[in-house]
């Protein structure tokens, strides 16, 4: 079965786990949650369908329920520096210029996210008198809340990466990088 992997981090203390570590954590249960939520939610639909007694919100909550994995799951992939990146580029530079191109990609990430948070939340009254169209009782700002509150997620990770290549100390991607 597969369950979320415990985190390796050089910043556990010898008292018990560091803020990243458990933040990690609590992002990859929540992805892991989500992927079987997911499974299941589609699962039954096939079921109820095979049986002829079609459930008529299966297609809509499978939809936003993908969506929320690929936000959330974006968030844990910021915790793990697993995005795509260009680090054999980086890496040719000299390291003080290096260290500077890492802090302007991580100030432009950062800018980018905050933007996607702030004008997340103002959206979100807006879509408050709207709802899906097959539960007709969740309101649309609750699906779309994804948006801002993943971006706050990975704000998090970006701004700690940013901290860490201000202080000298960035983390490694997972492609060792």
């Amino acid at each position: 079965m597969l369950v979320p992997s415990q985190l390796e981090s050089k910043d556990q203390s010898q008292s018990g786990w560091s803020w990243r570590a458990l933040y990690g954590r609590a992002l990859e249960w929540l992805v892991f949650v989500l992927m079987i939520v997911l499974f299941v939610e589609v699962t039954l639909g096939i079921v109820f369908r095979v049986m002829g007694q079609s459930l008529s919100w299966y297609d809509e909550v499978a939809s936003i329920l993908l969506a929320w994995l690929t936000f959330y799951g974006s968030a844990l992939a910021s915790f793990k520096r697993g995005h795509i990146g260009c680090p054999e580029l980086v890496d040719s530079l000299r390291p003080r210029l290096r260290r500077w191109v890492g802090i302007f990609s991580q100030l432009l990430v950062v800018g980018f996210f905050g933007l996607m948070a702030v004008v997340g939340f103002q959206i979100m009254p807006i879509l408050a008198t709207d709802f899906m169209t097959s539960l007709s009782d969740v309101p649309m700002s609750l699906v779309q809340s994804v948006i801002p509150i993943s971006a706050c997620l990975i704000l998090i990770s970006e701004l700690d990466e940013l901290f860490r290549l201000v202080l000298g100390r960035p983390r490694q991607t997972l492609s060792g990088h």
